[in-house]
């Protein structure tokens, strides 16, 4: 199977060399693709010599602006669609979803159509989060669950393995969370569709370099959102 990483980057030149090579370590069939968002400290220029070092592996997808992880999600997708992949997968620039699990991934996607990386599924694997954010955090999920009745553990996870065949039945175009949602949205879709969903087991560690994106405007959205995604049709 030709297999796609979509990798979006805002600020990560501390981290992006490194997790490029520990893709490359734990999944050196895969291709990535690196969705930069005009990061302020180089990232952009980091990818594009990643790009030059290894031509046939990683490809760079330059936006012009700050524009959302969902959109930058999206942009990926259609540059594995328009480029025949049959899986795509996506992760964090961070370390926060380790590439060792990225083999176990690809042995679940035979036999499903969306594989999830669950924090929770085996109580709580999270490590370096306060007690204020491991409470948000599956207070998000306990509400994401009771909303759309989706029987998922972390249903906010954003490590995930697609079948292409399910990113051609979401229609892209009509995706409307930006933020976290978007994971959720995803989801939602994608259970909607009764495609073949299952979550293995991961160990979510909190990034190792850099800030975090989260703020309460992302939170703001996420709370909205699933109530809007509920509603829709």
């Amino acid at each position: 199977m030709r297999c796609l990483i979509v990798l979006p980057t805002y600020n990560e030149r501390e981290n992006l060399r490194a997790i490029i090579e520990s893709i490359q370590q734990h999944a050196p069939t895969v291709d990535v693709v690196i969705v930069d968002d005009e990061s302020e400290d180089g990232t952009g220029a980091i990818a594009d010599e990643l790009s030059q070092e290894h031509p046939s592996k990683v490809f760079v997808i330059h936006r012009p602006r700050k524009d959302g992880l969902g959109r930058a999600y999206v942009a990926g997708f259609k540059f594995a669609l328009e480029r025949d992949y049959e899986v795509v997968l996506q992760m964090d620039a961070d370390f926060s979803h380790d590439p060792s699990y990225l083999p176990q991934f690809l042995e679940m996607s035979g036999d499903h159509d969306l594989v999830l990386g669950s924090r929770y599924i085996n109580g709580i694997s999270v490590v370096n989060w306060d007690l204020k954010r491991l409470i948000l955090s599956r207070a998000a999920t306990g509400y994401v669950r009771f909303i759309t009745r989706m029987p998922l553990t972390d249903a906010t996870s954003g490590f995930k393995c697609w079948r292409r065949e399910v990113l051609e039945a979401i229609d892209l175009e009509k995706i409307f969370s930006s933020g976290y949602l978007f994971q959720v949205e995803m989801s939602y879709r994608t259970y909607q569709k009764k495609f073949r969903i299952a979550e293995i087991p991961i160990i979510f560690v909190e990034r190792r370099l850099g800030r975090s994106k989260m703020d309460w405007g992302i939170i703001a959205e996420a709370i909205l959102g699933v109530i809007r995604l509920r509603l829709r049709r």
